[in-house]
């Protein structure tokens, strides 16, 4: 994470458990840097005019100004703990930071009763998963890829085929797909090959973003043709 993303992500996190603080060490923890940098970074921000003071005393930490929290939400406690079992298989798929981040700003924004039952609501749900599942998400890989998606960028990357045969090509990416298998894939404007291409994730050795704007193409042209799946996309309505 760059510093200008982790700025962001700082007071996005803050602002997520107004008036309750958070302490250098745990911020430090969580974005994994240093608690000097933390430290910098706050400073940073409230140079910026961003409303984040200290607390002092042993459960002390940094606070972001009331006014700038979130309003309460609506939702019900079942409603929270069901968006909360939706999201707790999004370790191994894209976005999976930002899901986590959502559901902390959700919970942190209901009214204090409320929060507190979804809660005691969620420590009665138990989800069976696999001592160490398999992982099939490349976390350093897609987060790369999540960007060059957010940001519409060209990626370069190197790939090895079903041989282990690696190539480096600059591709234009489409989407993401997932299937029931766990393997994810990356739909793209091949360059080298001057066609759609699906690339495993797995077997991208390696991925780096581009300066270069994708050109407009439409999103029907990154229909992925996949074998024994049907695609859909996550609804948000």
């Amino acid at each position: 994470m760059n510093r200008t993303d982790r700025l962001y992500a700082i007071v996005e996190d803050l602002r997520a458990i107004s008036p309750r603080c958070r302490s250098a060490r745990e911020l430090a923890q969580r974005f994994e840097v240093s608690s000097r940098t933390i430290e910098r970074d706050i400073s940073a921000l409230q140079q910026a005019g961003v409303p984040i003071y200290a607390e002092v005393g042993r459960r002390g930490g940094y606070a972001l100004d009331r006014s700038m929290s979130l309003p309460p939400l609506n939702f019900t406690p079942a409603e929270a703990v069901a968006v909360a079992i939706a999201l707790s298989r999004t370790e191994q798929q894209p976005f999976a930071d930002e899901a986590r981040s959502a559901l902390r700003k959700l919970v942190a924004a209901m009214p204090g009763p409320e929060g507190e039952r979804a809660r005691q609501l969620a420590a009665r749900v138990q989800i069976l998963t696999e001592e160490k599942p398999e992982s099939r998400y490349t976390g350093s890989i897609g987060r790369v890829i999540e960007e060059a998606l957010l940001n519409g960028l060209v990626l370069r990357i190197r790939y090895a085929d079903a041989q282990g045969v690696l190539t480096t090509r600059d591709v234009e990416p489409g989407a993401f797909v997932g299937g029931r298998s766990g393997w994810w894939y990356l739909v793209a404007w091949c360059r080298l090959r001057d066609a759609v291409r699906v690339f495993r994730l797995d077997r991208i050795a390696d991925a780096a973003l581009t300066d270069e704007p994708v050109p407009g193409r439409p999103l029907e042209a990154f229909d992925a043709d996949i074998p024994h799946m049907i695609a859909r996309t996550p609804a948000l309505d």
